[in-house]
């Protein structure tokens, strides 16, 4: 098949299952930034009772998860699949939760989330973000606007958790020169920090693949790479990881988006995909 039958072909089996309302394409192929080898990204939206045994008796090979497989919360579970040759991931979105967390964001409100292969987790916004930037395929979607008032809660937020990350790091990982951890606690203070940069600027997020670099935080990399096991090395690297931090916040925050609003493919990456690269 071509792509684009390949992408008909796609689109028309998911739109046709039980309780689907609308399908969408993410990721690179949807912003055309892909390559060749690019996997595709596809959501499904349901209203009520969508049940994963319909997604099953498609017959494509590979892995299905339940509703909550992939740990509840708004990224609730989906699929890892091959057709025709092809890698794609499908998303579930329950149209009951994205509308609310909708309405919760264009109020300014939101919660935090764990997921796996994100190193600041997620914020519920993450939905919106989808709708925003995804590409519509069957049905009819809302294609929301950045809220201000999420513009003016996020980024203290996410400023908040990156400020108490490294607050934390200084106080129980460098004075026992524990340098594994304090790598750990630089990256995930990183990626929050540009969560809060880009919140400020009201890009919207759906991924952490090109988020420091969006955020010109790629320089956090120089410091991580120099530590070392000595207790005043690593409390020296927290300190200037601080720095870089606040000078982006500064110099980051309103400027706007040069290109790439998405951050690259589609959130929510498959272990079938982390056992496929490191083969």
């Amino acid at each position: 098949m071509t792509d684009q039958t390949f992408l008909d072909h796609v689109a028309d089996r998911l739109a046709a299952l039980p309780a689907v309302r609308a399908v969408t394409l993410g990721g690179s192929r949807a912003q055309g930034t892909h390559t060749p080898s690019s996997d595709w990204d596809f959501a499904l939206y349901y209203r009520g009772g969508f049940d994963p045994a319909d997604l099953r008796a498609v017959g494509w090979e590979g892995e299905v998860s339940e509703i909550g497989g992939w740990g509840g919360g708004v990224f609730n579970g989906g699929a890892w699949l091959d057709i025709d040759g092809r890698r794609v991931d499908v998303h579930y979105r329950d149209l009951d939760v994205v509308e609310h967390e909708l309405a919760e964001a264009e109020q300014g409100r939101f919660h935090w989330e764990p997921l796996m292969f994100h190193l600041a987790g997620i914020p519920s916004y993450l939905v919106v973000a989808e709708l925003a930037v995804n590409r519509v395929l069957r049905g009819s979607l809302p294609r929301p606007a950045y809220p201000e008032p999420l513009r003016a809660a996020a980024p203290p937020m996410w400023r908040g958790r990156a400020d108490l990350t490294l607050q934390y790091a200084r106080s129980a990982y460098a004075e026992r020169g524990q340098v594994t951890e304090v790598a750990g606690a630089i990256a995930v203070a990183a990626t929050q920090t540009a969560h809060a940069i880009l919140a400020a600027r009201g890009e919207w997020v759906t991924n952490e693949k090109r988020l420091l670099h969006r955020a010109g935080l790629r320089d956090v990399d120089a410091i991580v790479a120099a530590l070392r096991p000595e207790p005043e090395t690593l409390t020296r690297a927290i300190d200037e990881a601080a720095a870089l931090f606040a000078l982006a916040s500064l110099a980051r925050a309103q400027v706007g988006s040069s290109a790439d609003v998405t951050g690259g493919r589609g959130s929510g990456r498959s272990r079938r995909k982390a056992r496929s690269r490191s083969r």
